[in-house]
């Protein structure tokens, strides 16, 4: 339970400091910025993974859990009792955004620009490298204490270029919270299936190559 509870707490607080930052930014007119939102981001990941990576690993995202089920670095049992885990934290700091800001349309759910195909390829790339990092990392005992700055890093480096074309999600319980809490779910199912498929095709990359070295 302990290691459910850490990913509750972990990805409530993802999306409520990370989607917040996105509509704080609205209400005041832009104070916060793109870039800030993108800081935002990378900060409360690292922070998270630094809280709680020691308890569940602080996969705060269904697409990395997902992921590293097709390793022998989680055990399959715990997927189920994980994902719901993080969807429950999701809907919590989505709700309390939707009190707090009652008449914002969008409450921070990732909205493609563009076209469905540019965010949908968009979203499979940016989750490939972000798991190819947590993966490679976090799985080398030279390097893991540095696991939450370099996830971190690569959440805000993501966010910063890609986000104002795909919302730079990389994460399905971050999309689906806002947006069935704001009822913008046309295109939810991008967010849903891109980083799903970026995060197993980066977990097969990973075993590819541990079982060349």
């Amino acid at each position: 339970m302990k290691k459910y509870l850490a990913e509750l707490i972990g990805t409530f607080a993802l999306v409520f400091c990370g989607t917040g930052a996105c509509v704080i930014n609205d209400v005041s007119g832009g104070a916060v910025s793109h870039v800030g939102i993108a800081i935002t981001f990378g900060l409360i990941v690292m922070a998270m993974i630094y809280s709680f990576g020691s308890i569940s690993g602080a996969h705060i995202n269904p697409a990395v859990s997902i992921a590293f089920s097709f390793t022998d670095r989680f055990e399959k049992k715990n997927l189920f009792g994980y994902i719901i885990a993080q969807l429950i934290g999701a809907f919590l700091a989505s709700g309390i955004l939707r009190f707090l800001f009652i008449d914002h349309p969008h409450l921070g759910a990732t909205l493609p620009f563009g076209s469905w195909q540019q965010s949908f390829i968009l979203e499979i790339i940016l989750t490939y490298f972000l798991m190819l990092v947590i993966l490679f990392v976090s799985q080398n005992k030279a390097v893991t204490q540095f696991t939450g700055f370099a996830v971190g890093a690569t959440v805000m480096l993501e966010a910063m270029f890609a986000g104002p074309i795909t919302g730079a999600s990389m994460n399905p319980a971050r999309s689906i919270a806002p947006a069935i809490v704001s009822g913008n779910i046309s295109d939810l199912w991008i967010y849903i299936l891109a980083p799903i498929i970026g995060a197993i095709l980066a977990s097969f990359t990973w075993r590819f190559m541990k079982e060349e070295e």
